[in-house]
């Protein structure tokens, strides 16, 4: 666990739908001891009623890990909460901030935003479920669609926080509920950090955490001058080996012990595991490790042979041994970019 005298909340990588499953969390893990990380959002539906284990199974490894809910039946979200502490996790989160127009077809994620007391009751039949040792928090947005009116998103806090929420992880963007896809959604609301930066002043006795298009050390520092907490997203995702600072930098502890080439071979172990007691292909895993190598030379090669649907069918280890074996090839010969694509092809034959 984080130190103590340190907010829970001060790094952690955002819940991303498609990303943030179990085993990017296990690659997280292995470059951050400390930074909380978080499920995707999980439909408290799918929970109750589309295999339990499915959607909770996690790696031990993983802890601090929190799961992220999504709903907004008081009942559902309450016992979907309750199985989620019975195995274990570290909070439960509700998603107030997703735009995608199916979760707006089921009137929760960012829509709920329009309705803070049927957050509020959420809430506490949330906290009633998994008692008061467990955080049970809220993610959510500035605001919704065009309209930048700093007291919506006041309000909504004022409201949520009657229910006993006292932990806001806010992305710092409006959600445009119409005309945006959710992609468009993290890229065209103009990000207001200074509404965060406001609402922590309004509300100092309340763990404040930031999240919006943050992507360097100096953005983190000074976000955490204001705020308790800051949350990243993409950047985690696509620039992984930045998290292997994070402890020393956010902590005082130490940096992530392993250089990238043991990281990229634990993971290999890890495929193994799975394989051999869940059947996963370890093409579901290597995924997610793919920008283990962001901005090295030779990272596009290495990054093809392990994505190559042509080598899917091999063992994990033997594909690792052929990255390894093209990336030090395109670092000390400085194969042109020209070339990649096809010998990442001859590989496979």
């Amino acid at each position: 666990m984080a130190p103590t005298t340190l907010s829970p909340w001060r790094m952690s990588v955002a819940p991303m739908m498609d990303w943030t499953d179990r085993h990017c969390r296990y690659f997280h893990r292995l470059l951050t001891r400390h930074t909380l990380l978080y499920t995707e959002m999980v439909n408290a539906g799918g929970i109750l009623y589309g295999g339990t284990e499915r959607h909770l199974r996690y790696n031990a490894e993983e802890h601090p890990v929190a799961l992220q809910l999504g709903g907004n039946e008081p009942d559902k979200l309450a016992e979907a909460a309750r199985l989620g502490a019975q195995w274990g996790y570290d909070e439960i989160n509700l998603n107030c901030g997703c735009p995608s127009d199916r979760v707006q077809r089921g009137a929760f994620g960012a829509s709920l935003m329009k309705a803070p007391q049927l957050v509020a009751d959420c809430v506490k039949a949330m906290r009633d479920a998994v008692g008061g040792d467990l955080p049970v928090t809220v993610k959510h947005r500035i605001g919704i669609d065009k309209v930048e009116d700093y007291g919506f998103v006041r309000d909504f806090i004022g409201t949520v926080a009657e229910a006993g929420c006292t932990v806001f992880i806010v992305h710092a963007r409006n959600a445009w509920l119409q005309g945006l896809s959710p992609k468009e959604n993290r890229d065209i609301p103009p990000l207001r950090y200074e509404v965060v930066h406001r609402l922590k002043a309004e509300f100092p006795q309340f763990t404040i955490a930031i999240n919006g298009g943050i992507q360097t050390d100096a953005v983190v520092q000074e976000q955490l001058t204001h705020l308790d907490g800051v949350m990243i997203g993409r950047e985690a995702y696509h620039n992984p080996w930045w998290l292997a600072r994070w402890d020393q930098l956010y902590y005082g502890g130490a940096p992530c012990p392993l250089p990238r080439e043991e990281v990229e071979l634990a993971m290999v172990e890890y495929m193994e595991r799975e394989a051999a007691q869940h059947g996963t292909p370890w093409p579901h895993i290597a995924r997610h490790m793919l920008g283990l190598r962001h901005s090295l030379p030779g990272a596009r090669i290495w990054r093809q042979v392990w994505s190559n649907h042509l080598l899917k069918d091999r063992p994990a280890r033997e594909v690792h041994t052929l990255a390894v074996q093209s990336y030090a090839s395109a670092v000390a010969e400085s194969i042109p970019e020209a070339v990649i694509e096809p010998a990442t092809r001859a590989l496979a034959v």
